[in-house]
């Protein structure tokens, strides 16, 4: 984890991602940051949520359309996610033999310092059912 100064940009993003439900777009994120009375850029926005994925506060999600979704972790050790394509609910995913599927890849062509990303997305059940 590195250092990240406590800023007032910063701070906005984190306050309104910690009042979000499910993962929220950049420029989502960004109107709701400006609809609270904040004044930020989206540039900064952006600036502010790769800060905040690399240092494993935020985590985030790729949709099938090629978007980036962010949201305030909720589990601070490294997890997976199972998102919902239609409306972004997501769960916490614990996957021990992804972990060590990946560790033997990289041992075995030589490989430290091992970082990855799983996403997983479906239709949730509440979904489904619609």
């Amino acid at each position: 984890m590195t250092i990240v100064r406590n800023t007032a940009q910063r701070r906005e993003v984190l306050s309104v991602l910690a009042h979000v439900q499910g993962f929220v777009s950049a420029q989502d994120l960004h109107g709701l940051i400006l609809k609270d009375g904040g004044q930020i850029a989206l540039a900064t926005v952006y600036t502010q949520l790769k800060k905040l994925v690399e240092n494993g506060e935020v985590d985030l999600v790729m949709t099938d359309r090629g978007e980036t979704l962010y949201r305030r972790c909720v589990v601070d050790v490294h997890h997976h996610h199972l998102a919902c394509r239609t409306c972004g609910a997501a769960v916490e995913v614990d996957a021990p033999e992804l972990e060590h599927w990946a560790q033997d890849i990289a041992d075995k062509y030589g490989y430290g310092d091992l970082r990855h990303v799983l996403e997983l997305n479906g239709i949730c059940s509440a979904c489904q059912s619609r």
